[in-house]
């Protein structure tokens, strides 16, 4: 499928910017120590991430992508957790090769850049700072931002009405099936990228528009799509 030019370019952050999981997966580990139950390991964390630290908690302290563990579990996990995560949120993760020259191309291309993720605004915000691509973004749509996340497509009209763009011209760039949902329902355009979290499926069987392997694919992408640079 050929893509129509867009004016705005919305990007998700965990699997797509930022590979996050080795934060979490350390952060996933050291709360079960605490707890005094199992480990669970980066693998396991790589396949449940993608949904918010909430469900990821609930994942690791019954080891399925499903399960619903006790309350009082809960209750006494996810503290732990949060607070391990306010020290870890940054310091094993790293963007993906290509992300700095997709971000550099989209912009020097004249694109309106937003940032949409369900990672709380306490999390995400000095994520992006301490990766320095804080400031690329003109918006930072955060889980918590609205009282609606992807796959709603609140998120992202909530962006496209910001920058006054029409969901016919506007494009997200996610990784997983939230973002594919959250996209069709706005009626955005979609691109996937292969690498992320989408709990261990191929994000094609989604059927986004695009998929590719880097964001240093974005200018040929997006170049045939405009035919010349953006007005």
């Amino acid at each position: 499928m050929s893509l129509r030019p867009v004016k705005m370019v919305l990007i998700d952050v965990d699997g797509t910017l930022v590979d996050s999981v080795p934060d979490l997966a350390y952060c996933v580990d050291e709360m079960m120590q605490q707890l005094e139950l199992p480990q669970r390991g980066e693998a396991s964390v790589r396949n449940w991430v993608g949904n918010g630290v909430e469900r990821l908690v609930r994942r690791a302290l019954t080891d399925s992508l499903d399960g619903e563990p006790e309350q009082a579990l809960f209750d006494k996990a996810y503290p732990i957790f949060l607070d391990l995560y306010a020290d870890n949120t940054s310091k094993r993760s790293l963007l993906y090769p290509g992300v700095r020259e997709g971000i550099d191309y989209l912009k020097a291309s004249g694109y309106e850049l937003g940032c949409v993720t369900n990672k709380a605004a306490q999390f995400t915000e000095p994520l992006l700072k301490d990766l320095g691509i804080y400031d690329e973004f003109r918006i930072v749509v955060s889980g918590d931002t609205l009282p609606q996340k992807k796959p709603d497509p609140a998120p992202l009209l909530h962006a496209a009405e910001f920058f006054g763009v029409a969901a016919e011209d506007a494009l997200m760039l996610g990784d997983s099936v939230s973002d594919v949902k959250a996209a069709r329902a706005a009626g955005f355009q979609i691109i996937c990228m292969s690498y992320g979290y989408n709990h261990g499926q191929d994000i094609r069987e989604a059927r986004p528009d695009a998929v590719i392997d880097s964001m240093a694919e974005l200018p040929k992408l997006l170049g045939q799509a405009q035919g010349s640079k953006v007005s």
